[in-house]
């Protein structure tokens, strides 16, 4: 379900979704002693907007020239306006989310009515200063989303080859094969040590897997994964969707890898089995189907009141209000929440302050409603929201130092007591304004694992000048956060965008832009994930009326919003 997009005459609109999927091949080789490590970032520069803004990221495979890569873009078509797509590549060579610091490997402009006319281009790549990337190119392949059915996997494998002494590394490729022959469609993770592995349960759009045909070819190949980049191949078989269904945890669907070099040795069998202990198809919702249907998108906000920040009543400072009324810290809030607002109906939103001493104390807090109302920290709309800020700032000293945990584990408390209602009704999007460096990094990293198991994202955006690396840590695009004790996050909801990459006057829009792309995904992801329906569907209203019937109440449809 798409929407937005502007008339067409006779009242008809013309808006879709398309996925591209991406692949490049001959990139240029950065790196002295191995390969380049590739990912490619997609930018969009739409009418309004004064500059590109990130849209989002591939992973990044390791030494690899020829990348072919699993992660696809989602993105709105809109017949009646030119979109202007620019897709770069980086050679990355550090943990920071800062692409500015690693190798470029070349850049293609485009637009998306160019890709979705031709289904696919391939382009050559080129440098900032316009000269050749070498003999770089890169292909983007287009497909219209129509069909929302995922296929959830659970899969195994048994006895496969040891390739190295006494095991392997394996991960597996799906493929789905197309008229220019076959596209990766998914890859799992890579499980060490082991010729026995069990893969984390995956899904894959049937759309990306087989067209939507489930009685269509898909080729599966198993490899022993090299951090050089030079994955052997264990073995590979072909299969359809139907049959990978015929398995169960009692009797999976079983298949053997054959590695076809070795068909010719005496007594060679396979290379191992593939198990399919689970393939269910379901429905996956859209982030407009859970709006649509009643889910309401609960928005927070967090200021920074540090010492650092500067006393507020001089220019210097990032507190200070100009003379037109503004600083970075209400022109975020302001563009950030024009956009969320329109997604809550009560447009009343809780407003945290923290790092600053507070009356009558004076005292430091790390979680201080900027209302001083501890009873009720709503404000009512955005414009609320700026004068609490201004009216709070003169009764402030700010102080020190810049802990994000209190805060984030105040909005997870009550995404925690939503996702209990085991209904998709409710969202939560805290919003953290901050000038430092973090000073409880190992307890943000647990609070933020944590998180990620609940209906919530968090938002940073950093002004001034400070260096955030540390903020580009949490915003885990590349690999899932870790908290201190090794445990994973369930999936990233951290977005970390830099106020200064935005300060072109009037630039707001590609700042709301910029860090709300993720939202729409990380909201549908995390519902999808726990399979709840959006609220107002006719199978939720079964899943009620049979709670109903067994005597369990309705409280799961009918709890108001918690109370902060």
């Amino acid at each position: 379900m798409a929407s937005g997009g502007a008339p067409l005459p006779g009242g008809a609109q013309c808006t879709t979704k398309v996925e591209l999927t991406i692949s490049c091949e001959n990139l240029m080789d950065m790196d002295v002693f191995s390969k380049s490590d590739p990912l490619c970032a997609l930018y969009i520069n739409t009418v309004g907007s004064i500059q590109w803004y990130e849209f989002g990221r591939t992973e990044m495979i390791l030494n690899c020239l020829n990348p072919k890569f699993a992660k696809k873009f989602v993105i709105d078509y809109h017949f009646e306006t030119v979109q202007r797509l620019k897709f770069c590549v980086y050679d990355i060579d550090n943990d920071t989310h800062d692409l500015g610091d690693d190798d470029f490997l070349g850049e293609t402009e485009c637009t998306l009515g160019q890709i979705v006319s031709n289904r696919q281009i391939t382009r050559s790549l080129f440098l900032k200063d316009k000269r050749p990337a070498g003999q770089g190119t890169i292909t983007i392949c287009a497909e219209e989303i129509t069909d929302t059915r995922v296929a959830c996997f659970e899969v195994s494998g048994r006895r496969l080859d040891k390739k190295y002494l006494w095991w392997s590394d394996p991960f597996l490729e799906f493929y789905k094969r197309t008229e220019t022959g076959w596209q990766l469609a998914h890859r799992t993770e890579v499980v060490k040590n082991n010729l026995n592995p069990i893969w984390r349960p995956f899904r894959i759009s049937l759309r990306a897997l087989c067209g939507g045909d489930v009685e269509k070819p898909i080729k599966v190949e198993c490899y022993d994964s090299h951090i050089n980049g030079s994955h052997d191949l264990i073995g590979s078989f072909q299969a359809t969707l139907a049959e990978f269904q015929n398995g169960t945890h009692l009797c999976p669907a079983e298949f053997e890898c054959i590695n076809h070099k070795k068909l010719k040795k005496k007594n060679y069998k396979n290379s191992g089995v593939i198990c399919f202990k689970n393939c269910q198809v379901i429905k996956e919702y859209t982030f407009l189907d859970y709006i649509m249907g009643g889910c309401q998108i609960n928005f927070t906000i967090a200021i920074d009141f540090t010492g650092s920040n500067g006393d507020p009543r001089t220019p210097q400072s990032l507190h200070y209000i100009n003379p037109e009324g503004y600083n970075q810290y209400l022109t975020a809030i302001w563009a950030v929440g024009n956009v969320i607002q329109d997604y809550d109906s009560t447009k009343m939103f809780p407003v945290f302050g923290f790092g600053a001493q507070i009356p009558p104390s004076h005292q430091v807090c790390h979680e201080f409603p900027i209302n001083f109302n501890p009873a009720n920290p709503f404000c009512a709309g955005i414009e609320g929201v700026v004068l609490a800020y201004q009216e709070c700032l003169p009764r402030l000293k700010l102080w020190g130092p810049t802990n994000f945990a209190p805060i984030i584990n105040h909005a997870a408390c009550f995404a925690r007591q939503a996702l209990r209602q085991n209904m998709a009704s409710q969202y939560y999007v805290l919003l953290i304004i901050t000038d430092g460096v973090i000073t409880d990094m190992d307890q943000t990293r647990t609070a933020i694992v944590e998180a990620s198991r609940l209906p919530m994202s968090i938002i940073i955006v950093g002004v001034g000048d400070a260096d955030f690396d540390a903020m580009e840590f949490l915003d885990s695009d590349d690999k899932l956060l870790t908290s201190p004790r090794g445990d994973v996050a369930s999936r990233d909801i951290v977005q970390f965008v830099p106020f200064r990459n935005f300060q072109v006057p009037g630039n707001s829009v590609a700042l709301a832009q910029s860090v709300l792309a993720e939202l729409p995904d990380q909201v549908s992801t995390f519902f999808n994930s726990y399979n709840l329906r959006p609220p107002n569907t006719f199978e939720c209203f079964n899943a009620v009326l049979e709670r109903q019937q067994q005597g369990l109440g309705s409280d799961v449809v009918s709890a108001p919003p918690p109370p902060y």
